[in-house]
């Protein structure tokens, strides 16, 4: 990431979990992933999150390799950032120059790489923006930790202002956006089919474990399907499923490979598949929802015509949700969101609970 040339008074720091730019750091990003015990909880964690990455590279890579090598996930935050900021120079005059830092989880520019460079660029105030709209501990608070590790241990500038925007599922302009994404797919139909065409929104799964513990991810996605379906007018029946599950354990259901069989034992054939909780394109809709479920999939099980919906991306209505979420974050008293300091009813991560409890003082 390039230090700015003119001074920054505004940084904005974008949280995600990233991708491999290249087939020689997929290794490394899946040992970050299986040894993050915010992502996922393993026996002997230090001994067995190792051996799994080591196991499932070569398959990885061979997935990145049939996407053309690498993940988008770094092009496509570059350019929302990019975008973003150039709206709230415009918007909020105030608080310009604005600039964005990729912070990435599980591959540079890691989460301590862009707080480097926010102190080398002498920021005045830093938004801490989830790039998650819908919350889970596994992703957005994986992410939230990571800062705070790094962050608590280090020297920090006391004048800089911090503040975190954790959530935004119910943004109207979150849902505009998939509806357009929708609509355009829609009318790839025959006129006939359209109205008859299955909407399946599809999210990452997660553990049932998780789900009953409190996390509010499965809560917080349906609340932007239903917003999206009432942008379209309820025009289509629809379903909420669940993608990417690894492992033994219990995930939350219904699959969306599953679902797709389901619904074709039912005589339905057309299909709009939406990556309802994914803000830009890359391996989960690439390959898991191009090739496994649209191409392979839909082959296997007689499929009509089963199209996939694009994410969010650089849509000018998406550019306009995220100036809007941030703009109106910089004007509002609210710091921190009183409900990301609320723990999961169960939650028994005492790391959980220190990181929520610092981001109390630092943000107050």
């Amino acid at each position: 990431i390039e230090s700015s040339k003119r001074n920054v008074k505004t940084a904005i720091m974008m949280l995600n979990m990233g991708g491999p730019q290249s087939l020689d750091q997929v290794g490394d990003y899946l040992l970050r992933i299986m040894t993050d015990r915010d992502m996922i909880q393993l026996p002997m964690q230090s001994t067995l999150g190792p051996y799994i990455a080591r196991k499932r590279t070569p398959e990885v890579q061979k997935k990145y390799g049939e996407i053309g090598g690498a993940s988008p996930i770094f092009k496509w935050t570059q350019r929302q950032g990019e975008l973003l900021c150039q709206k709230l120079d415009n918007l909020s005059p105030s608080t310009a120059p604005h600039k964005h830092y990729i912070a990435f989880r599980y591959v540079k520019p890691l989460t301590e790489d862009a707080i480097g460079e926010i102190e080398k660029d002498g920021a005045e105030r830093v938004v801490l923006f989830s790039q998650y709209p819908q919350y889970s501990c596994a992703t957005t608070g994986s992410s939230i930790n990571a800062v705070y590790s790094c962050l608590s241990k280090r020297d920090r500038n006391q004048k800089t202002k911090w503040s975190l925007i954790d959530r935004w599922p119910a943004h109207p302009l979150l849902a505009k956006t998939f509806a357009d994404r929708i609509s355009t797919e829609l009318k790839q139909f025959p006129a006939e089919k359209q109205k008859d065409v299955i909407i399946i929104f599809s999210a990452h799964s997660l553990p049932l474990k998780a789900v009953n513990r409190g996390d509010p991810y499965p809560s917080e996605v349906g609340s932007t399907v239903q917003l999206v379906m009432q942008e379209l007018d309820y025009c289509n029946p629809y379903s909420l499923t669940w993608q990417s599950k690894v492992g033994p354990l219990s995930w939350l259901s219904p699959y969306t490979n599953d679902a797709l069989k389901g619904y074709v034992k039912q005589g339905k054939k057309n299909f709009i598949l939406v990556p309802i909780a994914f803000v830009n394109e890359h391996i989960e809709t690439l390959h898991e929802m191009d090739i496994e479920y649209c191409k392979e999939l839909g082959e296997e099980i007689g499929v009509e015509c089963m199209r996939r919906a694009s994410a969010p991306n650089d849509h000018p209505l998406f550019i306009s949700a995220l100036a809007d979420i941030v703009t109106n974050h910089l004007k509002g008293d609210q710091r921190i969101s009183p409900k990301f300091l609320l723990r999961c009813p169960h939650c028994a991560n005492v790391r959980c609970y220190k990181s929520k409890e610092w981001f109390r003082q630092l943000c107050s």
